[in-house]
């Protein structure tokens, strides 16, 4: 393998073209190795559980992953169709050693993934990916007779996340009525059931999944259908998850977009006015708007920076106990409640707190004015001579002092990609907009491959 096999977050690509049955069980069978030589098992063999969103390749993978996992001498739990963060959440309540998560998130139906997670229902870090990697394709010594693993379903898979979803409000969303894009997606059935069991009028929309129509033209990257549904049923706010329930935008009653850094300062008041606010620190990467660390700085909360990426901020919230931390994007972690970015976690602690403060969501949304931000994406570009190039950086100098405390440059190459992208928050859209394309124009003319 030339490349490194896993991203940011798991094994992703075309699924039957890149992430192929073969890779899926031979991925399987080097995490069962890498598992069992960690040892410390409450059974007498370990303990993975299964969940997968609704493409239609979840199948063969499902199977090709239970096959490695049990040829290996593992016994497997089949979650059925659920949630990132409930398989997270059942690794962790049901005390099993590992947690498999078939899923491509937000992409599109074609491609699919595999994610790992550690006991506890943690991400693996680097460190254990790369060991999993390096035994892919070894020479072992296959168990056989009774030390094969064991395949069972567990059918109250979904029943129990809603459960604990539930249990994180502690006030009744009665006379809430929330509309509920559930993408096609993991949350189909487990996301109405939680919204509904907490109080809420629920109205589920693409919500019937036929494994083709995942993410298609719906769910957290396509507001547009919910933003209609919320004025056609009058309700108080609405909100969409992705293919895998693992993040969550929000429309307000009259259709406006609500972004993650919009749902973060909501959560980080909330936490804060109930003292559960580690540190009075929330975790934010650098592309978090400007708007976002100024209401914080009025609000007397700190707000760390990190790369680019949900695990990073994971990471930052784990080395310092941090409780609240997420992504513009809508992956939103609530360290007290879950191990992972939820976006049905987030949608009840949103509509709790609109239930407990009487506000609206467009008055709770108030709390921060986003700054105009602008993102171009440059390709064919040397993304490494990044931050090398001195006209590039006297360029963004330049701006920066144009900008002074108005606005902000950011340039981030991509992780696997011959892209740059160039990122300008400005006062006003026109400027900011101005500002990435002269930038872009010099990283075109100095970084061209």
């Amino acid at each position: 393998m030339a490349e490194r096999l896993f991203g940011t977050d798991g094994v992703r690509g075309l699924a039957n073209g890149l992430l192929t049955a073969e890779l899926a069980l031979d991925l399987s069978v080097a995490a069962a190795h890498v598992l069992v030589e960690r040892g410390d098992f409450e059974r007498p063999r370990p303990l993975a559980v299964v969940g997968r969103d609704t493409r239609v390749s979840g199948h063969f993978l499902e199977a090709a992953v239970v096959a490695g996992l049990a040829s290996a001498g593992v016994d497997v739990l089949l979650l059925g169709v659920l949630p990132t963060p409930g398989v997270a959440h059942l690794t962790s309540a049901l005390g099993a050693d590992l947690g498999v998560v078939l899923s491509a998130s937000h992409n599109p139906m074609p491609d699919n993934g595999i994610k790992f997670l550690s006991r506890g229902g943690h991400k693996l870090d680097d460190a254990l990916e790369r060991s999993i990697e390096a035994r892919m394709g070894e020479a072992w010594q296959r168990p056989v007779g009774g030390d094969v693993g064991r395949v069972s379903t567990y059918p109250s898979a979904v029943e129990e996340y809603a459960a604990h979803l539930i249990a994180t409000t502690t006030k009744p969303l009665a006379g809430l009525r929330v509309v509920l894009d559930c993408a096609e997606g993991a949350a189909f059935e487990v996301g109405p059931r939680a919204l509904a069991g907490a109080g809420a009028e629920v109205i589920a929309i693409h919500s019937s999944p036929d494994g083709l129509n995942i993410n298609l033209g719906c769910g957290s990257t396509h507001l547009e259908p919910l933003q209609a549904a919320v004025r056609e049923h009058g309700a108080d706010v609405g909100f969409a998850v992705d293919g895998d329930a693992d993040r969550c935008l929000a429309v307000d009653a009259d259709g406006n977009v609500v972004d993650g850094d919009q749902i973060l300062a909501i959560l980080a008041l909330a936490l804060r006015e109930r003292g559960q606010l580690a540190s009075d620190t929330v975790v934010v990467t650098v592309m978090s708007n400007q708007g976002f660390a100024a209401a914080m700085a009025e609000a007397g909360v700190t707000v760390e920076r990190t790369a680019v990426g949900d695990r990073y901020v994971l990471e930052e919230m784990r080395r310092s106990g941090f409780a609240l931390g997420g992504e513009q994007s809508g992956h939103v972690i609530m360290s007290d409640y879950a191990t992972t970015g939820d976006g049905l976690l987030t949608a009840l602690q949103v509509l709790e707190r609109m239930a407990v403060t009487g506000s609206s969501m467009a008055d709770l949304a108030a709390v921060m004015t986003r700054l105009p931000q602008v993102l171009v994406n440059v390709t064919g570009v040397d993304r490494t001579r990044v931050g090398s190039d001195a006209d590039l950086a006297a360029a963004v100098a330049r701006e920066e002092a144009e900008l002074g405390t108005t606005g902000r440059v950011l340039l981030r190459p991509s992780g696997t990609e011959p892209v740059v992208r160039v990122m300008v928050e400005a006062p006003t859209p026109d400027r900011a907009a101005a500002v990435a394309d002269r930038l872009a124009g010099v990283v075109r003319e100095r970084l061209a491959l």
